[in-house]
């Protein structure tokens, strides 16, 4: 019943922001192109202002409002005012919120294909990755999800994660035997560390700083942005560079919404997704490098695995890939394929 009245006051709410959406009382294509006329939309964003993404969003907003000559005004809430991830994608189901940048593991809950790209060494390094999703095979990752009501718009960045621990330098498969890595509460991750001979501690990110401190967990996983803003850094000395996981995050859009606008401000608002995309990208390159600049100079020890003993990393994952990659093996071939 909760769920029925909060997708009632969404729809609601997603209305009370378009003006003029009627004309001598019909609807439809006429009702479609009045409603272009003036109208506020709102932008959902988790992280904090300065964030990469967040930048990005405004970015978004302001590319949308100047080609339309101030008609159509995005308004970002940034550092989650609008609910958490699965909360706000619920929520754009019903129009209620107009775009937002998702992760892939709340996302996929809405197209189960999206696990394929959060498999572990998927990609050979980020090049690879950008061509697959800028190409054919990233449009039809953004294509599905129209399943779920939503519309993908383009790709944001957000890095490699990497693998920290508090006790020892860790620079082969051997060395993570038997230690406690923090992971996400994904059945996919507890299984890549479970396949790295390591034991898998599902805990709440909040918790992860004190655990380290305390010895509860030996290690974690996380990009270089988060590892330096979180300050584990500072309880986990030891940062090794093997990118089990490269997975972008989506910008994405309302069905509901996009019915509404006319064909040439879905081109304007495809514009700005993709300009938008790519200056993320550059903010987020400039953010890793001040992060992991930052982190060194407070101490961290970086180990690079070799190429041989990436290739055993690699190796592990094969009954991750026949598990979470059944009934994908074309499009994973696809991927692993691309130069």
């Amino acid at each position: 019943m909760k769920k029925i009245l909060a997708g009632a006051c969404a729809i609601l709410a997603a209305g009370a922001v378009f003006t003029g959406c009627k004309k001598d009382g019909k609807e439809g294509s006429a009702g479609a192109a009045e409603a272009t006329k003036s109208m506020v939309l709102r932008y959902a964003e988790n992280q904090s202002q300065d964030y990469p993404t967040t930048k990005a969003a405004y970015d978004f907003a302001k590319i949308v409002e100047e080609k339309t000559g101030g008609r159509i005004k995005i308004e970002v809430y940034y550092g989650g005012q609008l609910g958490d991830e699965k909360s706000v994608f619920e929520q754009m189901q019903f129009g209620a919120i107009d775009f937002t940048r998702g992760s892939l593991a709340p996302l996929s809950e809405f197209s189960k294909s999206l696990n394929v790209l959060q498999l572990p060494y998927l990609y050979k390094d980020a090049d690879q990755m950008w061509k697959v999703l800028d190409g054919e095979i990233g449009a039809q990752f953004l294509d599905s999800m129209k399943e779920a009501n939503l519309i993908g718009l383009s790709w944001f960045d957000s890095g490699a994660r990497n693998f920290y621990t508090s006790k020892k330098q860790v620079s082969t498969m051997a060395d993570l035997k038997d230690m406690k890595i923090r992971v996400q509460e994904s059945q996919q991750m507890m299984d890549m560390i479970q396949a790295l001979g390591a034991n898998p501690t599902p805990m709440a990110y909040g918790e992860v700083y004190s655990a380290l401190q305390t010895g509860v967990i030996d290690g974690a996983e996380n990009n270089w942005p988060s590892y330096e803003s979180t300050s584990h850094y500072e309880v986990a000395k030891y940062y090794l560079i093997d990118e089990h996981n490269r997975v972008p995050e989506m910008q994405i859009a309302s069905a509901s919404t996009w019915a509404k606008l006319s064909d040439a401000d879905k081109e304007i608002i495809k514009e700005a997704a993709r300009v938008s995309a790519k200056n993320e990208r550059q903010y987020w390159a400039e953010r890793e490098k001040a992060s992991e600049a930052k982190v060194t100079a407070g101490g961290t020890v970086v180990t690079r695995l070799s190429p041989e003993e990436k290739q055993k990393f690699q190796d592990a994952m094969a009954p991750l890939y026949k598990k979470y990659g059944a009934g994908y093996e074309d499009i994973i071939a696809r991927i692993q394929a691309t130069k």
